[in-house]
């Protein structure tokens, strides 16, 4: 495995923005496999923080079951939209730039986003073809465009009553009251999102289940592919769910959620395939 970090700075980013890379090694003359697929991971943490548990342990995962990997380290407050936005679209494009080098297979970039993340991720899932994003990056519209999208407990809506209000002050700051009508996700949503793996808990008591429920009817209603699943218990933050993930007071472990990453091992590979 070769890893990498390249620092994604645009227009208000942070210091520390960054993208890790994790690139499988494939020797042309030992190996069938010449391109992989990329997943391209995006921890959550309110637009506040970013989350280590949601970072490298699903990179791993996802190496382990034969794609590259990246963690986008992207900008959160004190930055304020669109400087996530602009990061995470610039990681794409530097993906299509590096497949060759690093053989992966560009037209299979999927985004794996976690709570908030999961909203960054989504944002480009809808966002990839609007010229103002594009032009900025200096790219052509389907270059940003992911071939799909795995939402863990995501933060989607900024409807009262099921929005997790923090995500989105932490991203508009000022412009909370102008914006977070139009980056409520499930009001975007349009025949051109890519398609999408979603799951969630019932009883998560930090970002609403209904968050998951709105995404999918959104999808449902334009025509757009997607799988969910909501599995009946289960804190905010599970990441993979398993031992690996475990926090140092015992917490972050659930065996019934653990299934959702085999899940969507599934979902991907029918994607891709």
């Amino acid at each position: 495995m070769r890893y990498m970090e390249i620092p994604i700075q645009e227009e208000g980013s942070l210091d520390y923005a960054r993208l890790e890379v994790y690139l499988l090694d494939t020797p042309a003359e030992k190996i069938r496999i010449k391109e992989r697929p990329m997943i391209l991971i995006c921890p959550g943490g309110g637009y506040e923080k970013l989350s280590y548990r949601e970072g490298e342990p699903a990179a791993l995962h996802f190496l382990n079951q034969g794609y590259h990997a990246c963690v986008l380290r992207y900008s959160v407050a004190p930055a304020r939209y669109p400087a996530a936005l602009l990061e995470i679209g610039r990681a794409v494009k530097l993906i299509h730039e590096k497949a060759e080098e690093w053989q992966a297979d560009a037209g299979k970039i999927i985004l794996a986003g976690f709570s908030a993340g999961a909203h960054l991720a989504a944002m480009l899932g809808l966002f990839w073809n609007r010229e103002r994003l594009y032009e900025r990056l200096c790219a052509a519209a389907e270059q940003l465009r992911p071939a799909g999208m795995i939402l863990s407990y995501p933060v989607i809506t900024s409807k009262d009553g099921f929005s997790h209000r923090g995500s989105f002050e932490n991203l508009l700051g000022e412009r909370f009251l102008e914006l977070s009508g139009e980056l409520s996700i499930e009001e975007q949503v349009t025949k051109d999102t890519p398609p999408c793996f979603i799951w969630h808990t019932l009883n998560d008591s930090t970002v609403p289940v209904e968050n998951a429920f709105f995404m999918m009817s959104a999808l449902k209603k334009a025509g757009v592919s997607a799988e969910l699943h909501v599995f009946p218990e289960g804190e905010h933050g599970l990441s993979l769910a398993d031992r690996n993930v475990e926090r140092t007071d015992g917490s972050g472990v659930n065996e019934q959620c653990a299934q959702w990453v085999r899940l969507a091992d599934v979902w991907l590979t029918k994607l891709l395939k």
